[in-house]
């Protein structure tokens, strides 16, 4: 049977990788990999990934790195006031979205789910391949959510992987109206998910993480069912 961890920020992206795993590529066996790294919207994230695995029938594994915040000084562990985004703001996002930016956040992520999937082989004997959320960010992506990026990482896990196990990311080349409408297809209950960087509780709707999500579900053509509190 195949076996897949899939990570999952309770986000749109990640929730239809899992979705994408389990009903599309048929994955029998499906964990749900959740950081805690001390995000503003960690018990809103923590709530959409729980809610991820329970549709899914996937075991959800919950990962502390609240070390990081330690260190970080993105506006993603910080309680500082966001900017508040307009629809004409995203034609340039990479100064906003450097405010956000974790530094080495992927490749910590990654490596801890290199580490499950090599436990698990060496104490199940079964293959677990590993499932990010990544989608299209053209000129504006992070540094860490590229092809590059994961071929980078595959070829690392190479060198001290004995499962023959590799990151996957099925969104790579799909833009965010894309993967609503892929959601969509898919049955997926979309307000079970969680996009927002600033919270509390509901999506702000004026962050950048939420406008993001406005303009996937306007041009993918889809009645956006998310509350938002402006």
């Amino acid at each position: 049977m195949d076996c897949a961890l899939v990570l999952c920020s309770g986000g749109l992206d990640s929730v239809t990788t899992a979705h994408y795993v389990k009903k599309v590529l048929k994955y029998g066996v499906i964990n749900i990999l959740f950081f805690n790294y001390c995000q503003r919207t960690l018990e809103e994230e923590r709530r959409a990934a729980k809610e991820c695995a329970k549709d899914l029938g996937a075991e959800f594994i919950e990962i502390n790195l609240d070390w990081v915040r330690r260190f970080s000084d993105s506006m993603i562990n910080s309680n500082d006031k966001a900017k508040k985004i307009n629809r004409k703001d995203l034609g340039n996002t990479e100064k906003e979205s450097k405010k956000w930016y974790v530094p080495y956040r992927n490749s910590i992520f990654l490596s801890c789910a290199f580490s499950v999937a090599e436990s698990l082989y060496i104490k199940e004997n079964e293959k677990y391949d590993i499932f990010v959320g990544f989608k299209n960010e053209g000129k504006e992506s992070y540094p860490d959510t590229t092809k590059n990026f994961i071929e980078s990482m595959n070829n690392i896990g190479k060198i001290n992987n004995s499962g023959g196990f590799e990151i996957i990311a099925p969104l790579i080349d799909k833009d965010k109206e894309d993967i609503v409408l892929m959601a969509s297809k898919m049955g997926i209950d979309m307000t079970k998910t969680f996009s927002c960087y600033v919270g509390p509780n509901i999506h702000c709707g004026n962050c950048l993480a939420c406008k993001l999500r406005q303009e996937g579900f306007y041009w993918a053509g889809i009645n956006d069912p998310t509350k938002y509190a402006n």
